[in-house]
């Protein structure tokens, strides 16, 4: 049985070829051309999103002297460039929170308000005196727990209370017991880093 005879091939299930009529492509679009447009070549800038259909050999030709950046100045193209690294995305500086569009929350702040909700917020926000909070960090509260004091503790507390320690905890104090040695060096630690941040 001869497998590459042609009425074995109108028999198969699938024929090695496929056998129907194709539709012709688009006709490339450069001048005098008569080929099948295969290929996309883009329009240039401020038409992302629009194409030429040309043959390979034009298409070859158009991207060989494509400039995107054509007739723009070196400090557009500069800027252009900039923007790219970020995706042409707004940015701003780390730490400063501000960014180049408003949020969800400000966006409906800034809303017409039927209800007068968000304008009693804002009374009641501006009746409370503003307090001013400092970042304590993890030293720093162990120091005070060291101590026995709350963060909220003033710098004058902070002082009579590791005076108070010491005379508790000195080896003096309880006839030359060392057994609270170590305790009154933790304190000593607690209230020097205290004394660094200016608590002390």
């Amino acid at each position: 049985m001869k497998f590459d005879s042609p009425i074995f091939d109108k028999i198969r299930v699938k024929p090695s070829q496929d056998r129907r009529p194709k539709a012709p492509g688009p006709t490339c679009e450069w001048a005098g051309c008569k080929e099948q447009g295969t290929h996309k070549a883009p329009k240039g800038r401020g038409r992302e999103n629009e194409y030429w259909r040309y043959c390979m050999k034009h298409v070859r030709e158009y991207n060989q002297n494509y400039n995107f950046f054509q007739g723009m100045k070196d400090d557009a193209v500069l800027s252009y460039q900039k923007d790219a690294l970020t995706g042409h995305r707004p940015t701003w500086k780390m730490g400063t929170g501000k960014r180049g569009k408003r949020s969800a929350a400000e966006e409906l702040r800034a809303a017409a308000d039927p209800f007068g909700v968000f304008h009693e917020q804002k009374a009641q926000t501006r009746a409370e005196p503003k307090v001013e909070r400092r970042t304590i960090r993890n030293a720093e509260r162990k120091a005070f727990d060291t101590l026995g004091l709350e963060i909220e503790a003033s710098a004058v507390q902070v002082k009579a209370r590791f005076k108070e320690l010491v005379k508790r905890h000195h080896p003096d104090v309880n006839g030359g017991d060392r057994s609270t040695e170590d305790r009154l060096v933790e304190i000593i630690q607690a209230y020097n880093y205290l004394k660094s941040v200016g608590m002390g």
